[in-house]
């Protein structure tokens, strides 16, 4: 029996992780090895770890846990997960885990739209924040494929940023291909526009089943519904990451440092109410 078991070996979880070990609870995180950001080769708007690959931010966080003897860190799969406050049951690869309270930091998946050639350049040169990439394209053309309002507040960001950018629906482009040092979009009406890089809009959606097995409330926007401590609506279950947020905001801050943050409190959060049950 674990005080804590931590699913997702994401920034948020990693971080949960270090926070419970750091005060001697017993904690086992459970990372599939599958990220949200797993196409993404340059992590950036991280203080000190401004480009550093996730890969790497990840590798040097599981060492960092090494350090402590009740942190315990396993790459498995979770597949299903059941129990209430004070006796979870977490099956995985190789049994049954059984813990007092959970840590859901399982992210979420993205879903582009149905642009051939784009999902191939997802996170490297088709990105949707303009915080964690646009700089990248500093001076240079973008195309911004998103509907409605949303791509003027988008092109309004990127102003003093870029030099030019190109607003179309995904709808309007027939296909996007790999040019040189940038992107050809073959256009649904005929002629080809050349860009260094592309910022569209990609629906989000729970990576895991976890949160609805528990009965966890979700929020409109698909999120896990958490209070100001990182506690979902069942007792023993914490969450953090890109796919909880307070209900009073309209979704996440998709971020590294936000998921880090988030982390820790939920991590904070377990063990304070250990100590307060």
């Amino acid at each position: 029996m674990y005080d804590v078991i931590v699913i997702g070996g994401g920034p948020a979880g990693l971080q949960a992780a270090l926070t419970i070990g750091r005060m001697h609870r017993t904690v086992l995180l459970l990372d599939s090895g599958e990220y949200r950001n797993g196409t993404v080769e340059h992590a950036h708007n991280l203080l000190t770890n401004d480009g550093r690959s996730p890969a790497e931010l990840r590798r040097i966080a599981r060492d960092e846990l090494a350090a402590y003897d009740t942190v315990k860190v396993r790459g498995a799969s979770v597949t299903a997960v059941s129990g209430a406050l004070g006796d979870f049951s977490v099956t995985a690869a190789g049994g049954v885990e059984r813990a007092r309270r959970l840590v859901l930091a399982t992210g979420m998946r993205d879903e582009l739209p149905a642009v051939p050639g784009l999902a191939e350049q997802w996170g490297r040169r088709v990105a949707q924040c303009p915080f964690c990439h646009g700089h990248e394209f500093a001076r240079q053309r973008v195309a911004i494929l998103i509907e409605g309002e949303h791509s003027l507040m988008i092109e309004r960001m990127l102003r003093p940023v870029v030099a030019s950018a190109l607003i179309a629906a995904p709808a309007d482009v027939a296909r996007v291909e790999e040019a040189g040092e940038g992107l050809a979009l073959t256009l649904a009406g005929g002629g080809v526009e050349h860009v260094a890089g592309i910022f569209t809009a990609a629906t989000a959606r729970q990576r895991a089943p976890f949160a609805a097995q528990l009965g966890c409330a979700l929020l409109p926007s698909g999120g896990v519904e958490v209070d100001p401590l990182g506690r979902t609506t069942v007792p023993g279950v914490y969450a953090g990451g890109d796919m909880a947020h307070l209900a009073a905001v309209p979704g996440p801050m998709v971020s590294l440092a936000a998921a880090i943050a988030s982390g820790q409190l939920a991590g904070a959060s377990a063990v304070r109410d250990e100590i307060m049950a």
